[in-house]
């Protein structure tokens, strides 16, 4: 698992920068209708349910009495986590049922939680003013991932139409553009 342990904690520390410079979680993000936090908290979520497919559990998102809580302490308790799982052989080789059928644990990580954690950091820095800049390594990983699901992943409602993207456009640009994402 190496390598995708590597790519894994590659995108989550890129995520955690952007979580730990954050200063208003009330901010709106380019995710129609979510704020900063809601960012987070999807983020978690997925890695929540990833690893519930495992029988790791993670603490709850959120005080159900706070609902202006940082969600800083439970994205880092979840990446941990996640990174944990990927560096146990058997969990990681762990077939289990997904959204998309039966696999390994690993490849479920490797396709939508990087995706989804690589994509949702730039929602992020985008919605706090911080540096946009993706790994160019996770930033190709993604896009060969998401053109394997083509125009189905937009089914879910979970992506918007594709935007055009410049000629010229880098691979973070088009990415983002496929993705539904006005750069």
């Amino acid at each position: 698992m190496g390598d995708l342990a590597d790519r894994y904690a590659v995108i989550a520390d890129g995520m955690s920068a952007r979580v730990d410079a954050v200063g208003d979680w009330s901010v709106s993000s380019p995710c129609p209708g979510w704020t900063a936090r809601d960012v987070v908290e999807h983020v978690v979520q997925s890695h929540r349910r990833a690893l519930e497919r495992v029988a790791v559990e993670l603490p709850a998102t959120a005080p159900d009495d706070d609902p202006g809580h940082d969600p800083t302490p439970v994205w880092h308790t979840a990446s941990r986590a996640m990174l944990d799982a990927l560096g146990d052989d058997d969990i990681a080789a762990r077939t289990i049922e997904t959204p998309f059928g039966t696999a390994a644990f690993s490849e479920l990580v490797g396709s939508l939680i990087c995706s989804d954690t690589l994509v949702h950091t730039w929602d992020l820095a985008r919605a706090t003013g911080q540096d946009e800049r993706l790994d160019p390594g996770a930033v190709e990983a993604t896009w060969t991932a998401m053109q394997r699901f083509g125009e189905g992943l937009r089914t879910s409602g979970a992506f918007g139409d594709e935007v055009a993207a410049p000629a010229d456009a880098d691979a973070q640009t088009r990415l983002l553009a496929f993705l539904g994402r006005r750069v």
